[in-house]
């Protein structure tokens, strides 16, 4: 039985102990303080619930997280450093370059691994293929509902209460994407991060009112020839800002920690 340790207890998170392979099992649980109590009653004895990584004093063999940019500067490091392997699905918080040396220096001292999920997407390994190959082009857009992007950035720039028609209000690298949307543009850190970098991939976020589904397409090119991948995925209906794709790559990372045979 493989154990888990989870940082963040949201909907994503909720969506991922539900899904658990029958050979996983949740062990320790990161939250705020000020929610242990609450959630320690709801989860019982079977699982530690911690505030900090110091906390636990046995080693995990998978390190999932689930809760958000914030959550990756606070524990990101002590878990790298302790030569635990990190499931990163808030990738976008690698934008910050200071943050991203910090990480890769806590791993290669602790001998820690960090995982980069692919989250809402798909075809980041045809992607990571093409970049050892001649990678020359890489656009990412988001397509989005107007409440999809409630809370976030996006409301300083355009006002989404009275959107008629499908509208772009951000174009600009991934490193500003994933800075300034970071609950909604994880996926083009994900892509930057498997092709050309964060500043060399090319990123547009629409807000469409016709569509109720969240919306991906890459396109790239290079000495590979062209890829054009395009998603249209279902967001977790306790919220809305994350894709159930997301969890669920999150689940399957928890069973690759199992299997015999990774794919």
């Amino acid at each position: 039985m493989k154990q888990l340790m989870m940082i963040g207890f949201g909907a994503m998170a909720r969506e991922v102990l539900a899904l658990l392979p029958a050979d996983v099992t949740l062990r320790w649980l990161l939250v705020p303080a000020a929610k242990v109590a609450q959630v320690q009653a709801e989860l019982g004895p079977t699982v530690t619930v911690l505030s900090q990584i110091d906390g636990c004093d046995a080693c995990p063999d998978l390190v999932v997280e689930c809760a958000g940019q914030a959550a990756v500067r606070e524990h990101g490091a002590a878990v790298l450093a302790r030569g635990w392997s990190l499931g990163l699905i808030s990738v976008g918080a690698l934008a910050d370059e200071a943050l991203n040396q910090q990480l890769r220096a806590a791993a290669h001292q602790g001998g820690g691994n960090l995982l980069v999920l692919a989250g809402a997407i798909a075809g980041i390994d045809g992607l990571a293929a093409a970049r050892e190959g001649g990678l020359e082009s890489v656009t990412y857009q988001g397509r989005k509902s107007p409440q999809s992007w409630r809370g976030s950035y996006a409301e300083s720039l355009i006002d989404l209460n009275h959107i008629a028609e499908p509208t772009t209000f951000f174009s600009g690298s991934a490193r500003e994407a994933a800075t300034l949307f970071p609950a909604n543009a994880n996926v083009a850190a994900t892509i930057a991060l498997a092709g050309l970098g964060m500043d060399r991939t090319r990123v547009e976020l629409i807000v469409d009112p016709t569509i109720g589904r969240n919306q991906h397409q890459i396109k790239a090119s290079g000495r590979f020839g062209e890829l054009d991948i395009a998603m249209s995925g279902l967001p977790l209906v306790a919220n809305p800002k994350t894709s159930t794709l997301a969890a669920l790559s999150v689940v399957r990372a928890c069973r690759q920690c199992s299997d015999s045979m990774v794919i």
